[in-house]
């Protein structure tokens, strides 16, 4: 194991931590999970025929199971997926699997079942030879990052910083509605209100939470999301933590909280974007970068589903999830033929990789995989 470097998205990768489906059963859906999908769960469905809470009060969940062929292919697919990366050269790290029969977490008044190490990108965010643990957002992730616990202290024992973000209490009190209440007409038709929040004798207030998913890693830049009070509290702990290190630039809701289906660096100079007014919520050096815009997704490159028995996590664009291996070579889909057909006419080297349940696991590519070692250095290239 090498120390850990990784600035971007696009230098050559050497080692990467690959996330588990193994035991990946079901979703708690209770008030943290509703508001951190709230957009896809109300936004491309319709409300009148798709499974909602039928409460979301202080302590109330309710076990979501998924079909288990389903988790099943998913398992396959990622495993998969880390066996094409170590096939490409780089050395491939895996987090603990979750065990079949996991206890309940607990935090104060809440309890969920904790999921399996899969979109490890949500949790830990990697700046140069820093690991840094965000504070999550979803109760049933609250320990999800001590799955990664061993493979995060071979690095540490090598050299590498390790910092853990002040954890948030969770309580129902403490999530910034605004969201969610501003964006209350969707896609699908009217949304089902959030339900107001209940106190709790541990209430601390509005809390950060930040998900590294929500941050853009351009060398000394870094392009953080913000789409209300929690991450805004959540960029300004990495501001000030980062000092002058780093330039952290905050843009304005691209998201409701991931960027990454939205955005993603391919190259210097080069983003692949979902749409190209992207580019206007961009800071200003970085407007001038090509934007790679794919055709709309095919609704017939993705499986068919029970509207009364499937949760859909992720919008019809998580294809745009890619992982870069270095600045010329891109893994995509299999299934996204447009996306590859798009990268393949700018000049990219496509590697298909199967993911077939995409949208009900809530992560592509680029969430399931941490990037640990990759040859670049915190360049400037906004300069």
């Amino acid at each position: 194991m090498r120390r850990l470097n990784s600035h971007d998205d696009f230098t050559p990768l050497k080692e990467v931590v690959v996330g588990s489906a193994a035991n990946y059963v079901g979703h708690d859906r209770d008030v943290s999970f509703e508001l951190f999908h709230h957009e896809n769960l109300s936004g491309f469905r319709s409300d009148w025929a798709y499974p909602r809470l039928t409460r979301t009060v202080s302590g109330h969940r309710e076990s979501w199971a998924i079909k288990e062929r389903y988790a099943e292919e998913l398992h396959e697919d990622v495993e998969a997926l880390a066996a094409v990366l170590a096939g490409l050269g780089a050395v491939v790290h895996r987090p603990l699997p979750l065990p079949p029969d996991a206890a309940p977490i607990a935090g104060l008044g809440w309890e969920a079942a904790p999921t399996p190490a899969l979109n490890i990108r949500d949790n830990t965010l990697i700046l140069g030879d820093e690991i840094i643990e965000t504070p999550p957002a979803i109760r049933s992730r609250y320990l999800e990052t001590r799955l990664l616990a061993p493979v995060l202290t071979t690095y540490w024992e090598n050299g590498a910083r390790w910092t853990t973000m002040p954890r948030p209490t969770l309580t129902d009190m403490s999530f910034d509605l605004s969201y969610a209440r501003d964006t209350a007409t969707t896609l699908g038709g009217p949304t089902e209100a959030v339900d107001d929040p209940q106190p709790s004798p541990y209430d601390v207030g509005v809390e950060m939470m930040l998900d590294g998913a929500q941050v853009l890693r351009l060398g000394r830049d870094l392009v953080v999301n913000v789409a209300q009070a929690n991450h805004a509290r959540g960029a300004e702990w990495l501001q000030r933590h980062l000092g002058d290190r780093y330039r952290v630039h905050r843009v304005w809701r691209m998201a409701d909280n991931h960027i990454d289906s939205m955005l993603l660096a391919l190259k210097p100079g080069v983003f692949l974007a979902r749409h190209d007014g992207i580019r206007d919520l961009m800071p200003e050096p970085l407007r001038s970068w090509r934007y790679i815009v794919p055709p709309e997704p095919d609704a017939g490159a993705f499986p068919v589903y029970d509207d009364y028995e499937d949760l859909i996590l992720t919008s019809p664009y998580i294809d745009l999830n890619v992982l870069s291996v270095d600045e010329n070579t891109v893994l995509v889909n299999e299934d996204c033929t447009g996306l590859v057909k798009t990268l393949d006419a700018a000049g990219f080297t496509t590697v298909p990789v199967r993911h077939r349940h995409r949208r009900l696991f809530g992560g592509g590519f680029h969430c399931f995989t941490l990037d640990t070692v990759r040859e670049g250095a915190r360049e400037d290239y906004l300069s």
